[in-house]
This record gives structure tokens, sequence and C-alpha cells, in this order.
């Protein structure tokens, strides 16, 4: 299938590293003085390592390519070069252990969410109005020349954020626009970034505020909007904020 892919152009890289720990997937390593992809399955093609590359080496191209496998790892589908000796395998596959505990992404690793006792005793039974004011939310589906997005706070949020967050409505949607998407699970986010642009330049949004969750894969919906910046004749200020879990905020700036 054709889908965005990492590049890595040898010329350009200097064996430094220091893209490696900021591929959440593991799909990156140093092999023989140089980055490689070790694995097609293990890239999301979201590009979360370029800003990390002190050369421009790493670039996103659009070719054939594996389909993109969330569960895939190193020891389960062996994908690394075969240039690569037994011992830089084994000392590999022992990273991939390490970083994924076990394997897999980890933004889909199971985990029981422990509440305190007196969380549930505190909890109001009234209902919290919704502070929704407009449809539809998905990406896929909003219209950027919406009225409701001109000269708007636009909110993009990360599908899980609105179900961590007890407050979620009352205190980060409030008064503003959303829109919602998955930059993991979505397909055809290029459009997303085409909206977001649009959004800039044609419905002139006053401010965006990023959120997602601190799982890594989140981190792609922060660079569709820096692209999309980038692509658009405006600045506008964005705000990024890092949700936890447990639906704690974990980091808010303006960026």
């Amino acid at each position: 299938m054709k889908r965005d892919i990492l590049k890595i152009d040898e010329a350009l890289c200097n064996g430094c590293g220091q893209c490696v720990p900021n591929c959440h997937e593991g799909a990156l390593q140093v092999i023989d003085g140089k980055v490689r992809l070790v694995s097609e399955l293990m890239c999301d093609g979201l590009g979360a390592c370029i800003g990390h590359c002190p050369e421009g080496a790493i670039t996103i191209e659009t070719r054939e390519a594996e389909p993109y496998d969330v569960m895939s790892d190193v020891h389960n589908h062996g994908k690394v070069p075969v240039t690569q000796s037994q011992s830089q395998l084994q000392s590999q596959i022992h990273s991939q252990q390490q970083h994924h505990e076990g394997g897999g992404c980890p933004g889909s690793r199971t985990m029981v969410i422990e509440k305190p006792s007196e969380h549930n005793n505190n909890t109001s039974q009234v209902d919290q109005p919704s502070e929704l004011r407009q449809w539809p939310v998905q990406m896929h589906l909003v219209n950027p020349n919406a009225t409701y997005f001109k000269s708007a706070d636009l909110l993009l949020a990360a599908d899980c954020v609105a179900f961590s967050m007890g407050s979620f409505h009352s205190k980060h949607l409030k008064g503003r626009s959303l829109a919602i998407a998955c930059p993991k699970l979505d397909q055809g986010t290029d459009s997303y970034v085409e909206k977001l642009t649009a959004m800039v330049d044609i419905a002139k949004v006053n401010t965006i505020t990023v959120m997602m969750m601190e799982v890594p894969c989140c981190g792609g919906l922060f660079q569709m909007v820096r692209t999309a910046l980038g692509n658009a004749s405006r600045k506008v200020p964005v705000k990024k904020i890092i949700v936890g879990i447990n639906g704690e905020i974990l980091q808010e700036e303006w960026v």
C-alpha cells in the first residue's frame, strides 16, 4: 500500500542518534554509524522524530510500504536489516522490550486506573451541562469554513482527552469551537492539515489549543498544527496541553 513513511538521507545523517529516543514506536536504531529504519511496520509516518535531527536528514515520503502495525515490534516481526550482526540484533530486541515493556505501542498498553474511594463519594450527582456548541466535531467531517470557526478560539483535541478529564467541558471546551482527531488511527490525515490551514487563513481562527494525551502517538496532533501553520499565511498563538491518563494536566504552555 502507498502511505507516508520516514526517509533517511544517509549522506546527511551523522549517526548522533538524537532521533532514536524520540521515535516512540521504536522504529529507528543506530546501525553501523547511521540511523536506520528497522521496520516499516513500526513507522507510523507522523514524523515526530524529524524535529530532533540536527542535520535535517529525516523527511517523510509517500511510497509503497508495509501497513503500519500498532502492535508490531522487532521481537515479534524480526524486521531488521540483514547487515546487522547477531549481537546488534539481540541488543536491539532487548532495547525494544525495555522500551515497550513487552512489545507494542505504549499508548495501547493495558492498565487499570485506580480511583480513591473518596473520589466516588464526593462526586456531584447533578448533571453537568455540555459546552459543545457545534456539530460535527470529527476532523474528517468538519467544514473549515463553517461559521462557528470564524474568528473562534479553536480547540483541537485528541479523541481520548474528553474521556480522561472530568472537567473537559467546563474548563477547556467552554467558549471554544471543537475539532477532534486521533493521529495514530485516523486515515488520510493530510486532509486535516489542509483543513487546519484553511481555519487559519480563511476562517481566521483567533487561537489554537491542542490537547493531547501523554501517550507518544498523540504528538502527531501537534505536528499537524505546526505543519498547517507553516503552510498558512497567518500566524496565530498556539497552546499545547498534555493530559495524563488519570486526567491531570501534565504540561500547559504557549508555544
